[in-house]
């Protein structure tokens, strides 16, 4: 949960947020009791459902109460508020290491005491059998008065205690169901050990690895890895050259002994003790020109702290001459070999997967990795509205991309400078280099685009239209595909490497016609490659990646010939899927990203009007639109599943789903009739296009054709006495308009709301005589309410946007969801005969987590009659965090 100022956690009244990462934000508090400062490191809501999350940041609290040491800051308690956890610790006051080492190196005066604050804070740890695992400069404080403290055990582990300890990792609070499989890393690129980067079980050698960079940076004021991309550093970390001739010159010789030992990739061969750096750095301390003694031999001269030693010539002749006579043998004997001994070349570097941890997600396909494999580009909603967010990976952050509300499914530019997104049934771009957010056309659904290095961007506009190009600056739409027969749509398109192919998805009710496609720029001709969940992307490594039954595959592709080999073979598991796109990106430079998940995205769930939860309904799911029955006692749903869009039934008090519809067609938006006799939903079995279909709910019986029109439509209210029938309709020449059908049969419908906004989400007031909807003519979605069927004046209801009008059942209240993601409440008041004398101004309920106001899903709520109560389709708000794939070889 975020906190503001001012407001109480327990007993601390929270003064500043000081900080923020994966596994919490910290504030300053004050203790009102003991009338001091602390930091309390809050937990995100969004974690607190998650067992592992929980576990983790729970063993944190547990290992720091078990730390009692000065140099690592102290804990004062676990604390719990609303349902919300925290840890209560000390507040250290000072600049991090990290920024201090931003001004240059220190001293040996200056950098050996904070290193021997260090060296003690892991001895202290170590003897209590836990490994930091993350240590680095910014995770140590240095207070004014010179004292150390290490911070954040957040990824710390416990191996068993004592001298003798196993170096098996033995209840890790930090692996989860995906950390655990081999090849998963965790901790900060720069300051890894080898064994660490290689997905392998670490024990404190690993920490002592990690001092050892530390004091690198410490002496030379630079990092020792750090490279131009994650995977880059890695790969330093693993194989790169260790380069201790770079130390000042007047380092002692102790102390680059002692850099040696630490940075031995051998960790067999490691420094074993983070103890015996703590007596080399006591002894360097107290005469730092004459250290006594190394760690591998007896006292050095005099001489050996002031400069580099260099033999002299009588010690060489001396000493060195037998070993002359022995070498020059070795060199024979390689010579000799070399003739029967093939050169070794270097191994590859280690296929590695890491995980980075992102704020809770409405959309977590909606990732992308930058062509240049450098930075990714992800949907976030930490503390309102869905927006972009961008993580370079060589950073520990990311940051918001202001402007970018509402938005998803990223892509980016070829040249990694600017990014393509959607929001607000629009198409956008925005430019990384402080550019502002461009409207580039209107796109009434988010298939996500691509972008070919000639500047042309190819992407779908609608639900039920064929592929359009656009330049990246924006103009006039041009088709590039055309829909086949049995094909409904087209999407997801991806450019291949000559910027002129591209890979699409077509959607198809039939398994022969559905599937991953290949198509030319200028060309008509198409073809075929195969049936997949999702579309697909091309790997640099001449691979397709798609998506079946939640298994992320690799096939064989020649891009030149057009053609698939092989059989496709698996790369990961339980990868999630949202529609037909999958939640992975590829990289021309190599590196892909994916993300997993193991359940619904969804959750029902009432809400009362202070915003507390009362009580949930079935377990997370993955239904979306939703209607409630006129008994209230059961809800019909959208469901997609092995790929099928279909209509199901909920019941609410039991939490169980029945199928309502079996069709190989799309069904969606089921509309509930206010007698309960029928279910209204559209469903494109009919050459394609979206018609509404009629279904009874107290017998068995067909389904029956309610509509047919060349216009894509789905149903959206009844008027309460069943006499009309409100549906929005997709003209290409208007975009989303409101339209009505009389249900007598005998008139024909008839438009309600047509200009040239996108208008949608249309609601009856309870007395049949106005109409509620959404529109953006303004520029930005609001609300507004008009007479119906009569002329009569509009009235704008919302004041700063907003989506999703409901009315309360007497109609004194509209409802609806502001653009922050905020539950509205705007009183009216009515006239004798009906008409609206004056709205109030809306007044803010609750944070509702149904993911944007404005969206292709309809209403994610439903009003009680009283209007105190909500049924909210909330957003599980998915922290499965993204893994990043480097190094990958494909077997095949």
């Amino acid at each position: 949960m975020s906190l503001t100022s001012g407001t109480r956690f327990g007993a601390y009244e929270v003064l500043a947020l000081i900080g923020a990462g994966g596994m919490g934000e910290v504030y300053r508090a004050r203790d009102t009791k003991l009338n001091r400062d602390v930091a309390i490191k809050v937990l995100p809501e969004a974690f607190a459902a998650d067992p592992d999350r929980l576990a983790r940041f729970k063993r944190e609290a547990q290992v720091l109460a078990a730390l009692n040491h000065p140099n690592i800051a102290a804990i004062y308690g676990l604390e719990e508020s609303d349902g919300a956890s925290a840890i209560v610790m000390e507040l250290v006051e000072g600049p991090t290491l990290a920024d201090r080492l931003s001004q240059g190196a220190m001293s040996l005066d200056e950098g050996l005491p904070i290193a021997r604050q260090i060296a003690e804070a892991l001895e202290a740890a170590h003897e209590q059998g836990v490994v930091h695992r993350d240590l680095k400069p910014a995770n140590v404080k240095v207070r004014p008065d010179g004292v150390v403290k290490v911070l954040d055990f957040g990824l710390a582990a416990v191996v068993q205690s004592g001298a003798s300890a196993d170096p098996q990792m033995t209840n890790s609070p930090t692996l989860s169901m995906q950390a655990t499989r081999a090849g998963m890393i965790l901790g900060t690129a720069g300051y890894m050990s080898p064994e660490q980067a290689s997905g392998r079980a670490v024990d404190r050698r690993a920490d002592i690895w990690a001092f050892g960079v530390v004091l690198f940076e410490l002496v030379t004021g630079r990092r020792l890895f750090e490279g131009e991309t994650i995977a880059h550093t890695l790969a330093d970390v693993l194989r790169g050259e260790i380069d201790l001739a770079t130390l000042p010159g007047d380092t002692p010789e102790p102390l680059r002994d002692l850099l040696r030992r630490c940075l031995d990739r051998d960790a067999k061969r490691r420094l074993r003790d983070i103890g015996e750096a703590r007596i080399v750095l006591e002894r360097a301390i107290v005469n730092p020109v004459d250290v006594g003694r190394t760690l591998s031999g007896p006292p050095s001269s005099p001489d050996a702290g002031r400069h580099k030693v260099r033999p002299t010539f009588d010690r060489f002749v001396r000493g060195a001459l037998p070993w002359v006579v022995a070498g020059s043998a070795v060199i024979a004997l390689i010579a000799v070999l070399a003739f029967w001994v093939p050169w070794r070349t270097p191994a590859p570097p280690p296929e590695v997967r890491l995980e980075i941890t992102t704020p809770p997600t409405p959309s977590p396909a909606s990732i992308a990795i930058s062509p240049d494999g450098r930075q990714i580009v992800f949907v976030a909603a930490a503390g309102g509205s869905p927006r972009l967010w961008l993580r370079p990976l060589n950073s520990e952050s990311a940051k918001v991309l202001v402007g970018t509300d509402g938005a998803t499914n990223p892509f980016w530019s070829p040249d990694s400078r600017a990014i393509g997104f959607f929001a607000d049934y629009k198409l956008k771009r925005i430019d990384l280099n402080g550019g502002s957010v461009q409207v580039l056309a209107i796109a009434r659904v988010n298939r996500t685009g691509t972008w070919s290095r000639d500047g042309v961007i190819l992407f779908g506009p609608s639900g039920d239209s064929p592929l359009f190009r656009i330049s990246a600056s924006g103009g006039e739409p041009v088709a590039v595909t055309h829909l086949l027969p049995q094909q409904q749509a087209h999407g997801f398109p991806r450019f291949l490497p000559d910027g002129r192919h591209f890979l699409y998805y077509a959607a198809a009710a039939s398994p022969n016609v559905r599937g991953v496609y290949v198509g030319e720029i200028g060309s008509s001709d198409v073809r075929r490659l195969f049936d997949a969940d999702t579309a697909a992307e091309y790997a640099s490594s001449g691979h397709l990646l798609f998506v079946r039954q939640g298994t992320l595959l690799a096939q064989r592709f020649d891009p030149v010939r057009l053609q698939v080999a092989g059989e496709p073979f698996a790369v990961t598991e339980q990868v999630t899927v949202a529609g037909a796109l999958g939640a992975f990106s590829v990289s021309g430079a190599g590196p892909f990203v994916y993300r997993t998940s193991e359940a619904g995205g969804r959750q029902f769930a009432w809400f009362g009007r202070s915003g507390k939860e009362l009580s949930r309904v079935g377990s997370p799911h993955d239904a979306n639109t939703m209607s409630l029955a006129p008994d209230g006692r059961r809800l019909v749903v959208g469901r997609t599943l092995n790929g099928n869009p279909d209509i199901w039934l909920l019941e609410l008090e039991r939490g169980i789903f029945s199928r309502f519809t079996s069709d190989a067609a799309s069904e969606f938006f089921p509309l509930w009739s206010p007698d309960g006799n029928r279910i209204v939903f559209n469903s494109n079995r009919r050459q394609g296009v979206f018609d509404l279909y009629q279904k009874a709910t107290i017998a068995t019986g067909p389904e029956e054709l309610l509509l047919a029109t060349p216009l894509g439509k789905a149903a959206e209210d009844w008027s309460p006495d069943g006499r009309y029938l409100l549906y929005r309709a997709n003209d290409p020449k208007t975009g989303r308009d409101l339209w009505v059908l009389p249900m007598d049969g005998k008139d024909r419908p008839f438009p309600v709301v047509q200009t040239q906004a996108e208008e949608s989400n249309g609601q009856f007031s309870p007395d049949g005589r106005w109409l509620a909807y959404e529109s953006d003519e303004s520029g930005r979605f609001e609300i507004y309410a008009q007479p119906f069927p009569g002329a009569g004046a509009r009235v704008q209801i919302s004041t700063a946007g907003g989506g999703q009008a409901r009315w309360r059942r007497d109609g004194k209240e509209i409802f609806y969801v502001a653009l922050d993601g905020r539950l509205m409440a705007a009183p009216i008041r009515f006239s004798a005969n009906g008409r609206i004398l004056d709205v109030n101004a809306p007044v803010p309920l609750f944070a509702t987590r149904v993911g944007p106001a404005v969206t292709n899903n309809r209403q994610q709520y439903i009003v009680s009659p009283d209007g105190q109560r909500f049924l909210m389709n909330t957003l599980t708000e998915e922290t499965s965090p993204i893994t990043v794939l480097l190094n990958w070889r494909p077997t095949r």
